[in-house]
């Protein structure tokens, strides 16, 4: 009898949680960023950006829309004309993920370069205002940690002061913040030198024509890396128990 009455249970959680997903409305989501985010064309290649990945969480209510481009910093995405074209794609009440830093930490390019303490938080906030001016709602995030360890195998975290200035800039205007750098490192931290390199991308010799002597790119995510970093941030947004959470149906693939 218990045995039935549980699974008669379990079945109308099932029926009331399918109806809620049915009754939830249609939105978009737009994510603005850099290649550690994108989509990558050439599928034959293991590289991926966790963006492109994080359709596979969602629900069909959800459009993902993936704006983020390769080398691109704050300061180029604007002076390229990347960030005009998306205000003029949002619509009131679409959400806009914007995460930069590894490219505006350049100096040695000026096109790409944005200080940490002036000229990037600037452009977070002129991407906050211009979004809230569209009726769509800005989600900051800091920029995911790379792989790179001291001779002891003690990680460097080589984005702080970009992960800091996004964070204070988010408090600033009150929009969500998401930590995934924090996020990141402390799982590369918890993971090791060793066995985090199954999430990077590490090319032998002689498979892809690109690299005949093969590569080793402890910035950019493999298939399993992008994954697994879509899953932080659907897991982010659970904890934090965001409206834009329950578009995620599963945080495992």
């Amino acid at each position: 009898m218990r045995q039935k009455l549980a699974i008669a249970l379990s079945l109308l959680i099932g029926i009331v949680g399918a109806k809620a997903e049915t009754q939830l409305p249609s939105i978009s989501l737009h994510l603005v960023g850099d290649s550690t985010m994108s989509d990558k064309t050439n599928l034959a290649y293991p590289e991926r950006g966790w963006g492109q990945v994080l359709p596979e969480f969602g629900l069909p209510q959800l459009s993902i829309k993936n704006h983020a481009a390769n080398g691109r910093s704050t300061k180029r995405f604007v002076d390229e004309g990347r960030w005009s074209s998306v205000l003029s794609s949002l619509s009131a009440n679409d959400y806009v993920l914007i995460q930069f830093g590894h490219n505006d930490q350049k100096r040695e390019d000026p096109a790409r370069f944005a200080s940490a303490d002036i000229d990037y938080v600037n452009y977070l906030r002129q991407f906050i205002d211009d979004v809230e001016s569209k009726g769509a709602t800005a989600i900051i995030a800091s920029s995911i940690c790379r792989r790179h360890y001291t001779d002891t195998g003690v990680l460097k975290r080589t984005l702080t002061d970009y992960a800091l200035a996004a964070r204070r800039v988010a408090s600033e205007k009150g929009v969500l913040f998401v930590p995934m750098n924090r996020r990141t490192c402390e799982f590369l931290t918890e993971t090791g030198e060793a066995e985090s390199q199954q999430y990077f991308i590490q090319v032998p010799p002689d498979l892809y024509g690109r690299y005949p002597q093969g590569k080793v790119d402890n910035t950019h995510l493999n298939v399993v890396g992008a994954a697994k970093v879509a899953q932080f941030f659907v897991r982010e947004l659970k904890t934090l128990d965001h409206p834009l959470s329950d578009y995620f149906y599963r945080d495992t693939l």
